[in-house]
C-alpha cells in the first residue's frame, strides 16, 4: 500500500452516467464496507433550483475504514455502471494540491531571487536613479555650462 494511501478513507468516483443518484451509488459501493457518507455534488448553480440540476458527473463516498475504501477502489475502478465506465480513486483535499514549496508567492519575495535578478535602486532606471545619474554628471561637469530645460523632457520621451 502506497504512503499516501494510507487512513485514507474517501474515494472519488468519476464519470457517472445522469440517470445515477445517491442510492445507486450506496448500492454498488456498500458491498465493499459501512458507508458513513455519499456526496453526489450537485450541477445548479442556483440553489433555489437544486432539485432539478443534475449531478456534476462525479460523487464522493467515505467509508469507515481505509481498507473498505481500498477494497472498493480494487473492485469498482475501470467498471461500468449504467452504461459508462467509472474511474475510482482515492479522494485528495483541495488543500494537497497546492504545494507549500511552490504555494502562492511571488517570485521576488524569496531572497535568492532578489540577489539575483534586482538591481541597486541607483541602477534600476527609476526616478531615483535618473536623479542619481544628473548628480553625477553635475558633479562631474561642474565646469561646464548648466544643462537647458528641455534637457528632462529629452531623456522621459526616450524612456
Amino acid at each position: 500500500m502506497e504512503e499516501e494511501t494510507r487512513g485514507k478513507k474517501a474515494i472519488f468516483i468519476g464519470g457517472l452516467a445522469e440517470d445515477v443518484n445517491e442510492a445507486v451509488i450506496y448500492e454498488h459501493f456498500s458491498p465493499f464496507g459501512d458507508i458513513v457518507e455519499v456526496q453526489l455534488p450537485s450541477a445548479a448553480t442556483n440553489p433555489a433550483q437544486e432539485t432539478d440540476a443534475k449531478h456534476r458527473g462525479f460523487a464522493f463516498v467515505t467509508y469507515s475504514s481505509a481498507a473498505d475504501a481500498l477494497d472498493a477502489i480494487d473492485n469498482m475502478d475501470l467498471n461500468e455502471l449504467h452504461g459508462k465506465v467509472l474511474k475510482v480513486n482515492i479522494a485528495k483535499s483541495v488543500k494537497s494540491t497546492i504545494q507549500p514549496a511552490q504555494g502562492n508567492r511571488a517570485v521576488w519575495e524569496s531572497e535568492e531571487w532578489l540577489q539575483q535578478y534586482a538591481k541597486p535602486l541607483a541602477q534600476s532606471g527609476g526616478v531615483q536613479g535618473r536623479n542619481a545619474q544628473r548628480e553625477a554628471r553635475a558633479s562631474g561637469d561642474a565646469s561646464q555650462a548648466e544643462e537647458p530645460a528641455d534637457t528632462e523632457d529629452q531623456e522621459a520621451m526616450e524612456e
